[in-house]
């Protein structure tokens, strides 16, 4: 499970401007699960309005590019509130329901990202070890052409995909890990606020983790080690 970072002793309530549910669970059953070229979800607006704005408010404070735990990261009582959900096993009975997978066992992780870099965005497919992906996307809104995860049918061509996510307005998408669940965006430079919620296998977890934290960034895009 993920540590709190420094500002636990500010986490006690909710503010009162998103007082009731963080998620629009509605939008997230009516939603279909997509099958074609992999099980995936995309579900706009996940992220209720006005939690995405006290979610930006509390975003944590992450000087530069790179996927990072929020251990030890300041940040403020909304995105404590977050990550206590995200947590949770509601959350994790609802995404074994809809993939028709059992979560149970699986071991949750979660990092943020708060700055994109121009070598981001390369086709991969995830680690072997997750089972689910799930991306929750904090930018009030996104005018840019780079940056949009696209659902792709190959490992070679970034233009032939099934679907493409706005990663901005509380969008959350969700994919089944395989062999085929290629995924990538173009090239954006800038504030690409998103959070990355992974439920994997506990034992090929700990080898990921140990080996991925010796590889260089180039090496590990070599081996879809994201």
């Amino acid at each position: 499970m993920v540590a709190h970072a420094s500002m636990t002793a500010i986490r006690a309530e909710p503010p009162a401007e998103f007082a009731g549910p963080l998620f629009d669970w509605s939008a997230f059953e009516a939603a279909p699960l997509a099958r074609d070229p992999f099980d995936f979800l995309i579900v706009p607006g996940f992220i209720r309005p006005a939690a995405l704005e006290a979610l930006n408010r509390d975003f944590p404070v992450i000087p530069g590019p790179g996927n990072v735990s929020p251990a030890g990261l300041p940040y403020g009582p909304a995105f404590a509130a977050l990550l206590d959900e995200l947590q949770g096993r509601p959350l994790r009975v609802r995404f074994a329901a809809k993939f028709g997978l059992d979560l149970e066992g699986a071991e949750a992780t979660i990092t943020v990202r708060r700055h994109c870099e121009a070598t981001d965005g390369h086709i991969h497919t995830d680690h072997r070890a997750k089972l689910i992906t799930v991306l929750f996307y904090f930018n009030q809104d996104w005018p840019h052409a780079g940056g949009r995860l696209r659902m792709l049918r190959s490992a070679s061509n970034l233009e032939d995909y099934a679907a493409e996510v706005v990663p901005a307005g509380g969008a959350m998408l969700a994919f089944r890990r395989s062999d085929n669940s290629f995924h990538g965006h173009k090239p954006f430079v800038g504030e690409r606020r998103i959070l990355q919620l992974s439920y994997a296998r506990p034992s090929a977890l700990v080898d990921y983790q140990r080996r991925i934290g010796r590889l260089t960034k180039p090496i590990r895009r070599l081996l879809n080690m994201s």
